[in-house]
């Protein structure tokens, strides 16, 4: 099982406190939500731990923590920006962001450390110099703490058109996707980082741009040394190329409240839900309810049993 923390929330940074005490009791309650009173728990033993993907722009308050996670797998997907307060009006200011970012990557490695620099909006604020410009910037600073950056366009969601109206942004042309995509390549190139792209339905395999998964089956292999038989999750959009995980989050938690995320459909909600949180709580938001239907989750390591078996002889 691999655990994702979380497409829907940032974890590390707001809820770190939290997850290290499910860590510390072994399973955390997640709501459903499609259906709020349908609760799965959750295992988070190692043993049955495959790997956890953190999601995050902020690692400050975990990083101190990390030794708590020395009996598991995991890496960190790192949004780094730096779009400004009109699209990110609670996100730590770039430096700050490049210096969290660097401390982590020393703690764990780069190949533990992916920058995500999406997704990629035009504005009239941020147009496709700026996020040349921009992009190099980044990836200045960070060349030699990361061997990979992830990359997407940003979906025009109803709920994303809705947060975005008074920002004055623009549909992208091909030129601008083009022009956008062919100077990123060049730029994480000749810094040693591997562009892929993530749930991207434009083809930029021309500009050097493969398809990515951001929780992938091979960096979790490079990380443990094992391989593992995990299918594609049916439960992400046709262009995602992850293979299957437990998402731990919920959705309109996240207080950066970037205008153009998709896991935030109302600011003013996310503000109210955080009041209900409880680090001490099994779920992350509130307590059991009485009408709360709880069901314990089937959960196995898809650890390959060969490849166990030869390392046990190994050692």
């Amino acid at each position: 099982m691999i655990v994702s923390a979380s497409r829907r929330t940032d974890i590390p940074a707001f809820y770190s406190n939290w997850f290290f005490n499910r860590i510390k009791e072994g399973f955390v309650r997640v709501r459903n939500p499609m259906n709020i009173h349908q609760v799965s728990e959750i295992d988070l033993n190692p043993e049955v731990v495959d790997c956890i993907v953190f999601w995050t722009r902020n690692s400050k308050k975990m990083i101190n923590q990390l030794d708590i996670l020395n009996d598991y797998v995991y890496y960190f997907q790192y949004t780094i920006t730096g779009f400004g307060r009109n699209l990110e009006p609670n996100v730590p200011p770039l430096d700050e962001s490049i210096r969290n970012f660097k401390k982590l990557s020393d703690k764990i490695g780069p190949s533990g450390v992916i920058w995500r620099y999406d997704p990629i909006i035009i504005t009239d604020k941020q147009n496709v110099d700026f996020h040349v410009d921009q992009f190099t910037n980044i990836a200045d600073k960070l060349a030699g703490y990361t061997k990979r950056c992830v990359i997407s366009f940003v979906d025009f969601y109803k709920k994303t058109v809705r947060n975005l109206e008074n920002t004055n942004y623009k549909q992208f042309t091909q030129n601008d996707i083009s022009e956008i995509s062919m100077q990123i390549s060049k730029i994480g190139n000749s810094h040693g980082m591997n562009i892929v792209s993530c749930a991207e339905e434009y083809d930029l395999a021309g500009f050097g741009i493969d398809p990515g998964k951001c929780i992938d089956d091979k960096i979790i292999s490079e990380i443990s040394g094992y391989s593992y038989d995990i299918g594609k999750d049916k439960n992400q959009r046709s262009d995602c190329g992850c293979v299957a995980s437990i998402d731990i989050g919920a959705y309109n938690t996240c207080p950066h409240n970037c205008l153009y995320c998709y896991a935030n459909y109302n600011q003013q909600k996310v503000f109210e839900n955080y009041k209900y949180h409880d680090p001490n709580s099994t779920l992350l938001l509130g307590q059991l309810e009485p009408a709360d239907k709880v069901t314990k989750r089937k959960v196995v390591s898809c650890k390959l049993m060969q490849e166990i078996l030869f390392k046990n002889k190994s050692h």
